[in-house]
């Protein structure tokens, strides 16, 4: 094998492939791993074998140098788009052998910059000196290059080399990608990750997908960026568009992350034992006599669809009275199981689950069974659903403003970088009273507070037939995030029921005049309107506006421009992208811009 190893390096005969990454929030392609292979009918056509084989022979610079000119060349001979993620092990770069600079000469030599290329540091080999590899990597980064850590998870010290090596992009292993949405220790594994990339502000990426439920999980739970077999398989033609030929486009359509209280209870499930119909009631004693920690097993029929329960202290009960064996060790377990046990479907919210358990006053130590397309997924505990429905009670109320219950400023802005997220058009409503302060002051603030309580009231009365998300910002301002195309319809008609509902608030004497004489903050006496309803509407352009302040500038806006109108009125902007900077000209700048100008 080295002979043949010596050979393929002679010929420089190592071919590469290239495997698209794929950002599901924008539809784009961002950029290709390069992937080498030795000869076809060779024995050191796998990777893994071709390069154990130059590490043998001591020769694993030399290769790696050899497979880094082939991608680049190829990546530029091909024209492609984006990045290119070359894979480095870790000891090559710290290898006194290993040619310093030559990876910025190739690039030159091809026409590339480095700032089109993520060295990938691979996570398979140990490094002894942890200083001198961030030495390295720092240089590599001061050229302009991006750094990743490659197989985040497969192997030596990830979270330390990350800590210490602080790279734009991380890519997860495998591992725990491969039936994550059966795993609910992968899930949370990879909720972790995700909080520490957003802490960190690290770019993730999932590879090694292989199944669309995987896909699907890694899009809900917020990974943007995804690589795997699924999706595209590496070639020495890549796939240059984000929808794959043999793909419907309803798979790359990434859901839109929910709220906690909107959790499907599928990703809850637990892979739980499933046992047919027809197994012998003495065969299930004999499972949960060799496992203690089982509790229960699902039943199903020959089409994997659940029938049925069966409870340890089911069977304990009747194998404990004096014939129990007698009378059922050859009975089928569907005779003595629980036959209406809750089945719901995997996409389920835990909200209507909940009400469902609600509804038939079950016990809390049993569990529901989740199906995917009628078929038996796993069980959940009714403990555990408890549990995540009171932790986001306490979250939300955590948040939400104590007059009206509504959610508030941050739970608002998580509503609108989920929709900004996944590219979803929506419409921003921004709801403030006009004059209310001096209505506060003259009425009291038991007054002032009712007339919030009645916004509140009215916006909740107008959006609960809507998808939407409705949250007080605080005093009398409060905002409306529309996915219904009829927003500016919906405020109208909350202005038309709070111009007749608010007479009531004010008395006879004011109503008659339309308004009533208070002093401003200078004292100076003025004629102050009857209460009425200022609403900014804005659509904002997904693709410009890069997170929730800026929407919430363009809200604000509009707002103020609907506070310049008398009485209630709703006002629809037109612009939809952030307002450009403004700079200031330095003296000496704005003499250059009038000389320039008069020549």
């Amino acid at each position: 094998m080295i002979a043949e190893l010596t050979l393929i390096l002679r010929q420089r005969s190592i071919t590469t492939l290239f495997q698209p990454i794929f950002d599901v929030a924008r539809q784009q392609i961002i950029g290709y791993e390069a992937l080498s292979r030795g000869p076809k009918n060779s024995s050191l056509h796998a990777p893994a074998v071709l390069f154990q084989c130059a590490q043998q022979a001591q020769r694993l610079s030399e290769l790696e140098l050899l497979c880094r000119e082939t991608a680049i060349a190829t990546f530029a001979k091909l024209g492609l788009q984006g990045k290119l993620f070359l894979n480095v092990s870790p000891n090559t770069l710290l290898d006194p052998a290993h040619p310093k600079g030559q990876t910025l000469h190739l690039l030159r030599k091809y026409g590339l910059g480095p700032e089109q290329v993520v060295i990938e540091l691979t996570e398979q080999d140990k490094v002894e000196d942890a200083n001198l590899l961030r030495v390295a990597v720092e240089h590599y980064r001061e050229l302009g290059f991006h750094i990743a850590i490659d197989d985040l998870g497969a192997g030596y010290s990830g979270l330390k080399q990350w800590s210490e090596i602080r790279p734009e992009i991380v890519k997860i292993d495998r591992y725990f990608i491969d039936h994550c949405d059966f795993s609910p220790v992968k899930r949370e594994f990879l909720k972790s990750i995700i909080d520490l990339a957003k802490a960190t502000n690290t770019q993730l990426i999932a590879e090694g997908i292989e199944r669309i439920e995987e896909f699907q999980l890694l899009t809900r739970l917020g990974i943007d960026n995804v690589q795997g077999y699924f999706l595209a398989c590496p070639s020495a033609q890549p796939e240059r568009h984000y929808l794959h030929q043999h793909m419907p486009e309803s798979t790359w359509k990434a859901e839109p992350v929910r709220r906690e209280q909107e959790l499907s209870i599928g990703w809850l499930a637990l892979a739980n034992q499933e046992l047919c119909q027809h197994t012998l009631c003495r065969d299930a004693q004999k499972i949960f006599a060799e496992d203690k920690s089982v509790f229960s097993v699902v039943v199903i029929d020959a089409d994997r669809r659940p029938v049925g329960l069966l409870y340890r202290e089911q069977l304990s009960e009747l194998f404990a009275t004096p014939y129990g064996h007698a009378l059922y060790d050859k009975q089928p377990i569907s005779a003595v199981m629980d036959c209406s046990p809750l089945v719901v479907d995997e996409n389920d919210t835990l909200d209507s689950v909940s009400q469902q358990i609600t509804d038939s006053d079950m016990d809390i130590r049993r569990h529901i069974i989740v199906t995917r397309v009628q078929h038996y997924l796993g069980v959940v505990p009714l403990r555990l659903i408890l549990k995540h429905m009171t932790e986001e009670k306490v979250r939300h109320a955590q948040h939400a403003n104590p007059l009206t219950m509504l959610p508030g400023n941050i739970a608002i802005n998580e509503a609108i970088e989920q929709r900004l997220h996944t590219s979803s058009t929506f419409t921003l409503a921004y709801f403030d009273l006009n004059h209310f302060k001096p209505f506060n002051d003259l009425y009291g603030y038991a007054s002032g507070d009712a007339v919030i309580k009645l916004v509140a009231e009215l916006i909740r009365r107008h959006t609960q037939a809507v998808p939407c998300f409705v949250g007080h910002i605080g005093g009398d301002d409060f905002m409306v995030v529309f996915d219904d195309p009829q927003a500016q319809a919906i405020c109208a008609a909350v202005i038309a029921d709070f111009d007749r509902l608010i007479e009531s608030y004010f008395s006879t004497e004011h109503l008659k005049a339309k308004g009533y004489w208070s002093c401003d903050r200078q004292g100076r006496r003025q004629f102050i309107p009857l209460l009425s309803l200022a609403v900014g509407v804005v659509s904002p352009d997904v693709n410009c506006c890069q997170n929730a302040h800026q929407v919430a500038t363009l809200a604000a806006d509009a707002k103020k421009e609907a506070k310049r109108q008398p009485g209630s009125y709703v006002f629809c902007c037109q612009r939809r992208k952030p307002a450009a900077p403004l700079y200031r000209l330095h003296q000496q700048d704005v003499k250059a811009h009038r000389h320039s100008l008069r020549n």
